[in-house]
């Protein structure tokens, strides 16, 4: 899948509940990560974080059915 086709993991404005919840801690977490100088893996931190958006998209899902 190509990066152009993927949505914005840290756009918050079509997220609901815990989803949304989720996504502001990353965002924090990610500048807080950014600002603090040490090196982390910001390709990988999205990745994980895409992974666990994903996973609580379906456990929502199936809560609503």
């Amino acid at each position: 899948m190509s990066r152009e086709n993927k949505s914005k993991p840290l756009s918050a404005s079509r997220l609901r509940g815990p989803e949304a919840n989720f996504s502001a801690y990353c965002k924090a977490e990610l500048e807080r990560w950014r600002t603090s100088g040490k090196s982390f893996n910001e390709a990988l931190f999205l990745e994980a974080m895409e992974l666990a958006q994903r996973k609580l998209r379906v456990r929502m899902r199936r809560g609503s059915e």
